[in-house]
């Protein structure tokens, strides 16, 4: 069983979908649910939402200016590359919240108050999304741990 590890460097959440999320220090995370008081939770597969910081970055390279959360995305984390997440992989993240990996990138829909402010979205390609199979607490710090499935 391979596995791969990094570093949770932002929390983000927001009350409305298709904006962009504001950073907190950290969150609840709920089983089959999601982040509490965040837009996205509830059931389904697509409870919560990755971004690695080395995609915004790439972004910031090119002159975007850009932030964790922008992009709608939970969870930002460094020090992993992207293609160490694959479907139904999972995700260890802190003492106690496990998700699994459920969908890799996605379908956008109309263009969203994210795309308008930015003029792009990378969430199609290189966003990861996870539906929380361990409830627990998520602090900005906290190592994720991609275990194979």
């Amino acid at each position: 069983m391979a596995t791969s590890k990094g570093r949770i460097s932002a929390i983000s959440v927001s009350e409305r979908r298709g904006t962009p999320k504001s950073n907190v220090s950290q969150v609840s995370v709920k089983e089959d649910f999601g982040i509490v008081g965040d837009a996205h939770a509830g059931p389904g597969d697509r409870q919560i939402s990755l971004l690695t910081a080395e995609s915004i970055d790439r972004l910031r390279e090119s002159g975007a200016e850009i932030a964790p959360g922008d992009f709608a995305e939970n969870l930002t984390v460094e020090g992993i590359e992207p293609s160490a997440f694959v479907e139904g992989c999972k995700l260890k993240i802190g003492g106690s919240v496990e998700l699994q990996v459920t969908q890799l990138g996605k379908q956008c829909h109309d263009r969203c108050e994210v795309f308008k402010r930015i003029g792009t979205c990378i969430m199609p390609k290189e966003g990861v999304f996870a539906r929380v199979l361990k409830s627990g607490q998520i602090k900005v710090g906290d190592i994720l741990e991609v275990v194979d499935g």
